[in-house]
Parts: structure tokens; C-alpha cells; sequence
């Protein structure tokens, strides 16, 4: 599971563009885009992968993990990477609020996993709303697929490729189309 770094709890609420933990949020950003550049624009073997992941995510990345980059992340710190996992090219990883891959879960080229939204309010569009993403063990994520905040898909679940996750996937089940809907059962 990953953990908060910031000293502010951002969780259940609308976070204002004008309060201070704004600005710890856009360290922690520039911070992050350095590291992401450095992985993507350079050579880099398995190892010096999950080393430069680990410190995107400020958590020790198993040495199981495969990645085939580039990678993307906004925010990196609110990543957490189980062991044995896959994750292909072209992700991104928006997780300030929070992203959790458990065990030998598999994410296709381009998926998107969004765990923040803006308000639908106009007065307050660029504050933020962040509610966490949940991968249970064994799941896989289909190319392009798109993953909002606030879902959990269950173990050994499928998200077809292309599919809109809205709401959470009931484990042993295939999803998808836009909104994903259950279509199967394994």
C-alpha cells in the first residue's frame, strides 16, 4: 500500500489550489520530473530501472518487477509496486491519490490509472479531488484501458482493452466497453 508523504491529509475533500499543501504537491512534481525524464531519455538495463524506480516512488521496487518504459507519473510517491509485477509501455500513473499494484498484476501499453479528478464546480475547477486506485493481486489491465479514482478491481480480474473503469470490478470477472461493464465471469 502506498504511503502519504505529504504533511497534509488531501483525502475525502476538495483540495484548494490556494492552500500551502499546493506547494509541497509541486516540489514533490518538479522533483519527480526530473527522475522520469532520467528513466525514459536514457539507456537503462533491469537494474538501474527499479533503482531509478524505487526512487521515483520512494519505496524499494522488487527486483520481480518488469517495466517496459517509458513510464509516466505525475507524482511517483503514491505508487506502490508489488513483487512479480508487469507494467508495458506508455503508463501513466497520475497517483497523488494513490496507486496500489498488488502481487502479479499486469498492465498493458498505454493504460491510464488516474487517481485525481477536479471539482465539477467552476469556482473551484482547479482544486483537486483524489481518491485511490486498487489493483488486486493477479489482475491485468488491457491496453489503453483508462482507470478513474476511487476504483478497486479485484483479484484476477480483467479489464478489456480500451475500457473506461468508473466503478469497481468485482474479482473473477472480465470488464469492458465505456463504462466498463461485467461481461464474463472466470
Amino acid at each position: 500500500m502506498f504511503k502519504n508523504v505529504l504533511s497534509e491529509n488531501i483525502w475525502g475533500r476538495v483540495v484548494s489550489e490556494k492552500e500551502p499543501v499546493f506547494e509541497e504537491i509541486n516540489k514533490i512534481v518538479e522533483s519527480n520530473s526530473k527522475l522520469i525524464s532520467k528513466l525514459n531519455n536514457e539507456y537503462h538495463d533491469h537494474d538501474s530501472t527499479i533503482k531509478l524506480l524505487s526512487e521515483i516512488t520512494g519505496q524499494k521496487v522488487d527486483d520481480s518487477v518488469g517495466v517496459n518504459l517509458p513510464l509516466y507519473s505525475d507524482f511517483g510517491k503514491h505508487l506502490s509496486i508489488g513483487k512479480s509485477v508487469f507494467i508495458n509501455s506508455n503508463v501513466m500513473f497520475t497517483d497523488l491519490g494513490g496507486i496500489t499494484l498488488e502481487d502479479h498484476v499486469l498492465i498493458g501499453p498505454r493504460v491510464n490509472l488516474l487517481s485525481v479528478n477536479h471539482p465539477t464546480n467552476p469556482e473551484q475547477r482547479r482544486g483537486l479531488i483524489v481518491s485511490p486506485i486498487t489493483i488486486k493481486k493477479n489482475a491485468w489491465i488491457g491496453a489503453a484501458a483508462t482507470v478513474l479514482p476511487g476504483v478497486t478491481i479485484g483479484e484476477n480480474a480483467i479489464v478489456g482493452a480500451n475500457a473506461v473503469v468508473t466503478k469497481d470490478v468485482p474479482a473473477n470477472t472480465v470488464v469492458t466497453g465505456s463504462p466498463a461493464k461485467v461481461v464474463k465471469t472466470i
